[in-house]
């Protein structure tokens, strides 16, 4: 069974940064399993950025839609797996069309796959979004609503919560 360390933060929180450098830090082999798609240039500078500030000797998975499987066929080389990050992979399921219902268990597939992964510990990066104020259309509110429900599940079954205040981390769990 893994150990799961979740990480959590607003936009621009350090989240993604100390979630790295726990990583760093554990001395293990590391897989970076990323959930991002370069769907224009924006964002595949924001991808070019996270590439070039990951160690050299870190694996890498781009898995957009099916981190149950990515977590059930991890190899048990990877003492480190660092997910980054579940609102972009939420994303990702709600602009494929699916309803609701499918990509909450997809969510509930995932975290049960997370705890089976044959990495020693399994880092997961969020977004938190719920603080702010209420979106103004129907899809943003799926978002938020469904990253919530994603959120709550991985704290549940996660070892150590973390969210991100101006890039110092509060214990949470």
């Amino acid at each position: 069974m893994s150990r799961i360390i979740f990480v959590l933060g607003g936009a621009r929180s350090g989240k993604s940064r100390y979630a790295s450098l726990m990583a760093k830090r554990s001395g293990q082999k590391t897989v970076f399993i990323a959930t991002a798609t370069a769907l224009d240039d924006e964002m595949r500078e924001r991808i070019r950025l996270h590439k070039i500030s990951r160690p050299k000797d870190w694996s890498l998975i781009e898995e957009p839609l099916d981190l149950r499987r990515c977590m059930l066929t991890l190899k048990p080389v990877y003492g480190t797996a660092l997910i980054d990050c579940l609102g972009l992979w939420i994303s990702n399921l709600l602009m494929t069309g699916m309803k609701d219902t499918s990509i909450e268990k997809m969510i509930k597939g995932f975290v049960e796959a997370a705890r089976k992964a044959k990495a020693g510990t399994v880092i997961i990066v969020s977004n938190e979004v719920g603080s702010g104020i209420v979106p103004a259309d129907p899809l943003s509110r799926r978002f938020r609503d469904l990253i919530g429900l994603a959120n709550q599940a991985v704290a549940e079954k996660a070892d150590d919560v973390f969210f991100m205040h101006a890039g110092i981390p509060v214990k949470l769990k």
